[in-house]
């Protein structure tokens, strides 16, 4: 064998021999493989460590509250009822009156006069009347007893002529005898009807009806003017305030003429228009609170009216309270706030801020069953620094899940910090 053949074996040897320690190599991983895998299997996850703390109602601000104006509880315009020149001004413009109160006084001098001419036409239509009444009775009593003497008349009468006609059947009188008898009692018949007939025309005579309407027309003319007389004194129809009084002494004022205004004070009332959120904050009370701006003093005011519509015009829906206002320190124009939520109405479960976890448009925190963190779907209200107000979907004292809370999954064991 010469040199290079011996090189040649040389290298396929050492080939040879690399190929097997390859196989053994790679022999030797397969078959220790297995060996390790129930060391994996035994290995448990490490649990997420987090903190939490109980959910707590807290105060999530001031009291709500809204804007609002006081208004007078009536607004009466005073009218004349009748013309007249204006004679006195007892009150002035700003003044306090009194339901029944004289505001000003017409002159009553032509009224008066033609009242006195009423009455004196009253006096004469019932003097007339008296003296028509007195002389159809005096006529009754005279037909009355013309009646009673025509009924005896025909009595007698009736009476002789049967005498005579039994007279004259024996032929003691004559024919002309007899005829002139009956002719007497026909006489005395017709003399009887006349008579009652103008006994019952005169008990139905309507001889005294214009009379009385004459006298009635009189009396309602002086009590019209007794009414007249009255009006011309213009009085306040409530308590209140003038607030107009456009007139002045010597001016001629018509019927149905302004005279004044007067608003009413007391009880007084206060207006607001609120928006739907802030009527469902106050709806189904019968009291709120209110106060003036730059006063500590809370007052008290009953609701009065709350409409059920958003009104088409403002958009909103219209609020009224009504107040005791003997005082008067509420005045109309004056500008008040109503609470529309008391301070216990803000005290409200809340979460932190940082504990909200937010996917899309949803919120969500995490909540602590036992070891478990169950994910709840939270619906959040107001905003206090670092409080969220939540409306719904966790109740006070549950442990919410403060720190960690972005890496949770629904349902996920987790371990508490120490």
């Amino acid at each position: 064998m010469n040199l290079n053949e011996h090189k040649h074996v040389i290298k396929h040897s050492a080939k040879m021999l690399g190929a097997v320690l390859l196989s053994s190599a790679l022999l030797a991983g397969c078959t220790s493989a297995p060996a390790a895998q129930p060391a994996a299997q035994t290995a448990e996850p490490a649990l997420k460590v987090v903190k939490t703390a109980a959910i707590e109602k807290k105060s999530i601000g001031d009291p709500l509250e809204q804007v609002a104006d006081v208004v007078s509880s009536i607004q009466m315009d005073v009218v004349t009822k009748v013309s007249g020149d204006v004679q006195e001004i007892v009150k002035k413009r700003g003044e306090m009156v009194q339901k029944g109160d004289v505001i000003l006084r017409l002159d009553p001098t032509d009224i008066q006069l033609q009242k006195d001419k009423n009455v004196l036409g009253a006096k004469s239509a019932s003097q007339q009347l008296d003296k028509a009444r007195e002389e159809l009775s005096d006529s009754k009593v005279d037909l009355q007893n013309a009646v009673t003497k025509g009924e005896q008349a025909v009595k007698d009468a009736e009476k002789n002529y049967a005498k005579m006609r039994n007279d004259f059947d024996q032929g003691l009188v004559t024919k002309f005898q007899l005829d002139q008898l009956e002719t007497q009692l026909n006489n005395a018949r017709l003399d009887l009807e006349s008579t009652k007939n103008k006994l019952k025309t005169l008990e139905t005579t309507n001889s005294l009806a214009q009379l009385q309407t004459q006298l009635e027309s009189s009396n309602l003319s002086v009590r019209e003017a007794d009414r007249s007389l009255n009006n011309m004194e213009i009085k306040a129809q409530v308590n209140g305030v003038i607030t107009d009084l456009p007139v002045e002494v010597g001016m001629t004022l018509p019927a149905g003429f302004k005279a004044a205004q007067v608003q009413q004070l007391d009880p007084i009332k206060i207006k607001a228009e609120l928006t739907e959120e802030s009527a469902k904050l106050i709806r189904g009370k019968s009291e709120l609170m209110f106060y003036i701006p730059g006063s500590a003093e809370k007052l008290k005011g009953t609701v009065s009216y709350l409409a059920d519509v958003m009104s088409t015009q403002t958009k909103s829906y219209p609020l009224e309270l009504e107040i005791p206002n003997a005082d008067t320190k509420l005045k109309p124009g004056m500008k008040v706030q109503i609470l529309l939520t008391d301070e216990k109405d803000e005290i409200v479960v809340t979460v932190p801020t940082l504990s909200v976890v937010r996917e899309g448009g949803d919120t969500y925190v995490f909540v602590l069953n036992g070891d478990t963190a169950e994910k709840r779907k939270v619906q959040l209200g107001r905003l206090n620094e670092t409080n969220q107000e939540v409306l719904s979907g966790v109740k006070e004292g549950e442990q919410l899940v403060i720190s960690g809370q972005n890496q949770l999954k629904d349902k996920e064991k987790v371990k508490l910090t120490q």
